[in-house]
């Protein structure tokens, strides 16, 4: 018999927008619901992209050129996608993955200014048609964020960016969530994490509707 794929989710937000806090309410609710589950994060989730990780957050590297630090993404995404998430979904277990191709659109489109028809190609090649099935976006104003952010501890090569690049980036998120609404699930990252969450399990209702029909 062959084995259902399984389900694919990411989540998208800028800086302090609460990604890690509604991770760990996800996996607690999937796991009760009995919900076989792979965690992962961009960049990194291997060997190979947490060493990428290591080279694009180091802020002593502020001369990376933005072709590279796309580039790198791309790089640790290909890995990602062929040693953890790929066989992950073929063996039908979940993938919760704290970012994904959306967000090259975001940093490194709309906040570095590549085009976006050069991410697109990168997509193509790199993620070798996978895809998520629900990808939940933490939006909230950037000051919101940014103040969050400010109490994790030294700021990495990203975080030390000027609040407008971060309006870019905000910016590029809801104009990818506005483009693919069947894909996309806007919540208000604003609100309380337990709200976060709450409005992140409504979204997963359908799936579990069908598995209980």
């Amino acid at each position: 018999m062959t084995t259902a794929r399984g389900k694919f989710i990411s989540l998208e937000g800028g800086e302090g927008a609460g990604k890690s806090t509604l991770l760990a309410g996800l996996r607690a609710y999937l796991e009760r619901h009995g919900v076989a589950l792979v965690q992962t994060r961009e960049p990194g989730g291997t060997a190979v992209g947490e060493a990428v990780r290591a080279i694009v957050l180091d802020p002593a590297l502020s001369g990376l050129a933005a072709e590279t630090e796309l580039l790198l993404m791309f790089a640790s995404r290909a890995q990602l996608v062929r040693e953890v998430i790929g066989p992950a979904l073929a063996a039908g277990q979940w993938v919760l993955c704290d970012r994904f191709a959306d967000a090259s659109y975001a940093y490194q489109g709309g906040g570095r200014g590549q085009p976006a028809e050069r991410i697109a190609e990168l997509e193509r090649w790199a993620c070798a048609g996978v895809k998520p099935d629900l990808t939940l976006l933490l939006d909230l104003p950037v000051a919101t964020g940014r103040a969050r952010a400010a109490g994790r501890g030294d700021a990495d090569r990203i975080e030390v960016e000027a609040d407008a690049f971060f309006e870019r980036v905000r910016a590029s998120y809801r104009e990818r969530a506005a483009a693919e609404p069947a894909r996309f699930r806007v919540i208000d990252a604003s609100q309380s994490p337990a709200a976060v969450l709450q409005a992140a399990i409504q979204a997963l209702a359908p799936w579990f509707g069908e598995a209980q029909a």
